[in-house]
């Protein structure tokens, strides 16, 4: 896959695997099918922990209750941050759910979303993928902010859409009132 080239819908998600940090603290090298081989899988690529536009979206998304994995659908987190950072990020934060400490960006790659930040620093663009049981890319969005991919938004009405179309169960059950 050429550099810039994001899996699209439709497309195998290729074999990857790196260390998921778990809300417990626990950490184990997971193969991103092991996560999609019983249910669906959200994937959220973001830059990096504690960079205040994820602070942010993470505050957002959390206090909405948002990215709760369900009997529907799996959610997992990935960026550049190391295990450490990750812990400490998933209590400063209270995310309920695991997060991939991408620090090759391996998993990036195999989506395609690595970047450089104004060309100098590697990192992950932000950018959801919805994959099913399979390992089919079912639902994309990817960050495309020209100069800043950090300052593109997920839009949250167009994913719930897509879990709901594509993992079964209601708006309720993915944290939607």
């Amino acid at each position: 896959m050429a550099p810039g080239d994001a899996l699209d819908v439709g497309d195998e998600v290729p074999e990857v695997a790196a260390p998921l940090v778990y809300p417990d603290d626990s950490v184990e090298e997971t193969a991103l099918s092991d996560l999609h081989d019983d249910k669906p899988v959200l994937v959220v690529f973001y830059t990096n922990d504690f960079s205040p536009d994820c602070v942010n979206e993470w505050c957002s998304f959390r206090d909405y209750g948002w990215f709760t994995s369900t009997e529907d659908v799996r959610v997992v987190g990935a960026s550049k941050s190391r295990v450490a950072t990750h812990r400490r990020f998933i209590g400063y934060l209270g995310i309920d759910f695991p997060l991939y400490a991408d620090t090759d960006l391996d998993v990036s790659d195999a989506f395609g979303v690595t970047y450089r930040t104004f060309k100098l620093f590697p990192r992950s663009k932000r950018s959801v993928f919805l994959v099913d049981t399979d390992g089919v890319v079912r639902y994309r969005w990817v960050g495309e902010h020209p100069l800043d991919p950090t300052r593109d938004q997920p839009p949250l009405s167009e994913i719930r859409e897509a879990v709901e179309e594509h993992a079964g169960g209601e708006a309720e059950t993915f944290g939607f009132s």
